[in-house]
């Protein structure tokens, strides 16, 4: 951005006047405690003093028509750090400096007709501003996800990763945030993970690579990874992704489907949502499935106490891939008797299993008359 220095000296006095204001650093202050909540606990002073210094460091670095200062970083990360060890997330505190920041230039395009700068002026001196912001934040970010790094492991931590995780996973413009201070990269393509946790799961991350942020929330245990994780099998585990941060809701939606889809049909290790699509999509659609059991009613009735054979007969016959003697293994039941009762389900129906969209709704309707009621 090319300005001459005389250009230049009317956006140096309205900032000089601006700063100087003795209202300013209390209506900024006070307007900070009202609107982050996280932020409020905080002793005044504490806000106004680290407030004042950002703004002394964003005016002398406008003014010099530069970018931030290896000492204005350090005394960034150092708020960072200060921040991490008092709790307040790294979100919350950006949140603070951008009501601070809207405060003060509230008043700047205010004061800057008056002060002989016009709107181009006005202009480069935000657009200066932005670039030196953006350097400020990302060394904040840094600072802060150190300093949590660094606190530990042990109850705490746990406790700190879950609530990191579930402002992760509820997706939106803020998951952005926790990606950056969880190590993740924010614009990028993020994996979904969702697990069973039981015995000493509980107290650790399913067994997956690459290390990812893992957390309890809500009975299961979630991984957020910047790759796709793999397990060497064991108990099943659902993968959703790739998806960016804002959108990481849907995923985790998704692999909560892909985990109950991969323990439905029997499967185990890391089941992506893709590999089970049509199993996750019965089971979200509950309006589907009882027009189903509805237009069936009476065949379940004719079927009596075998209902409950025969469907497992018809889906174990289906998820072997139509293989009888798979199948009948599975079971612990003679072939023939996997024959006759996929035999008795379509007569019984008039649903031909053998066909490929019979099939899967047979299986679908088998496995709502299977399912508990």
């Amino acid at each position: 951005m090319e300005q001459k220095d005389a250009d230049w000296t009317p956006v140096i006095d309205l900032i000089e006047r601006i700063s100087g204001q003795e209202d300013l650093l209390p209506s900024v202050v006070a307007g900070v405690a009202s609107l982050v909540r996280e932020v409020s606990v905080l002793p005044p002073a504490d806000i106004a003093g680290h407030t004042r210094a950002l703004l002394a460091a964003a005016t002398r670095a406008i003014a010099a028509r530069r970018g931030p200062t290896e000492a204005e970083l350090a005394f960034v990360a150092e708020l960072g750090v200060t921040r991490a060890r008092q709790g307040v997330p790294v979100e919350a505190v950006l949140s603070a400096i951008h009501v601070a920041e809207r405060a003060i230039w509230s008043r700047a395009r205010e004061a800057a007709a008056a002060a002989g700068v016009g709107e181009g002026l006005l202009l480069d001196a935000r657009e200066l501003y932005d670039d030196w912001a953006e350097a400020v934040r990302t060394r904040l970010i840094r600072a802060h996800r150190d300093a949590l790094r660094a606190a530990g492991a042990g109850p705490e931590r746990e406790a700190r990763d879950a609530a990191l995780l579930r402002r992760l996973l509820d997706g939106g413009s803020a998951a952005a945030l926790a990606a950056a201070e969880a190590g993740l990269p924010a614009g990028g393509a993020l994996w979904v993970l969702a697990a069973r946790p039981s015995g000493a799961d509980r107290d650790g991350p399913p067994p997956v690579r690459p290390p990812a942020l893992s957390a309890l929330l809500d009975g299961l245990r979630f991984a957020v990874a910047a790759r796709p994780p793999v397990s060497p099998g064991g108990a099943p585990a659902g993968l959703a992704g790739p998806a960016e941060a804002e959108n990481l809701a849907a995923a985790r939606r998704l692999a909560v489907s892909a985990l109950a889809a991969a323990e439905a049909t029997g499967r185990t290790g890391v089941v992506h949502v893709a590999e089970v699509a049509v199993v996750a999509a019965a089971a979200d659609r509950t309006d589907l499935t009882a027009i189903l059991l509805d237009r069936y009613r009476a065949a379940r009735a004719e079927l009596g106490a075998n209902a409950e054979p025969v469907a497992r007969a018809v889906c174990a016959w289906l998820e072997e891939g139509r293989d009888v003697a798979a199948a009948a293994g599975r079971l612990f039941v003679h072939p023939n008797t996997v024959r006759n009762r996929v035999q008795r389900f379509t007569e019984v129906t008039g649903v031909d299993a053998s066909d490929t969209f019979g099939g899967v709704n047979a299986w679908w309707l088998c496995r709502a008359w299977l399912a508990p009621a």
